[in-house]
């Protein structure tokens, strides 16, 4: 039995490292799901353009495609489907640098949670945000922050860290909530001791961009 394991395990392996084999697969199978994703986006958009370019030729000779079409362009705006511009702030979190800290440090204390940048989403939508974009994307009621290790998958697309979270309001609402969030206060604890990176900056003027994904909500109300 163990010569068979052990010739198993030399046709599968052809000379190179199981386990660095395996780290390459995953490290591929990520960068292609990225292309994927990237490719569906870019031909969502299309076909997007395609049939509001529809609606609008059929809106002149119809009267009830005009009044739906104004209805969603009234609620465009407070959705995220339009360009927002404004004075916020900008908040960066980031990773703790690589040093040895000693036996007693778990890897998980030093990299950014998901609760860690959902918490900063919170506090900024608490602290009366009008609009708000995680990396390069804008935040909707179905946008969901997800990690894996230490890597943030928003909408289907995958993100390393620094992490930046954007947001347009008042600038010291904003810098008032998330000084007031015991969730940012427990991550300012691992900013003192470990190195996690956290930066505050108040922007005079930023432009978020209108959503351009896709939207898969069914049934919803208005709170």
């Amino acid at each position: 039995m163990a010569g068979t394991l052990f010739a198993a395990s030399a046709s599968t392996a052809r000379g190179t490292d199981l386990r660095e084999e395996g780290r390459t697969r995953i490290t591929e199978l990520i960068s292609a799901e990225q292309r994927r994703t990237r490719h569906d986006r870019a031909g969502y958009q299309r076909l997007r353009r395609e049939v509001d370019s529809i609606a609008r030729q059929a809106g002149r000779r119809d009267a009830r495609v005009q009044e739906a079409q104004a209805r969603a362009d009234a609620l465009a705006a407070r959705s995220g489907f339009t360009p927002l511009r404004g004075s916020g702030v900008r908040v960066i979190l980031n990773d703790a640098p690589q040093r040895d800290y000693g036996r007693q440090v778990s890897p998980d204390d030093l990299v950014v949670h998901q609760t860690d940048v959902q918490a900063v989403v919170n506090a900024l939508w608490a602290g009366g945000a009008a609009g708000m974009q995680i990396m390069d994307q804008r935040v909707i009621s179905t946008s969901a922050v997800r990690c894996v290790g230490n890597t943030l998958i928003l909408q289907g697309v995958v993100y390393s860290p620094p992490f930046t979270i954007t947001a347009v309001g008042d600038p010291r609402r904003l810098r008032a909530a998330l000084d007031g969030s015991p969730e940012i206060s427990i991550y300012k604890r691992y900013v003192r001791e470990y190195g996690l990176g956290y930066s505050v900056r108040a922007a005079d003027q930023v432009t978020l961009p209108g959503y351009s994904g896709n939207v898969t909500l069914n049934h919803a109300t208005v709170p």
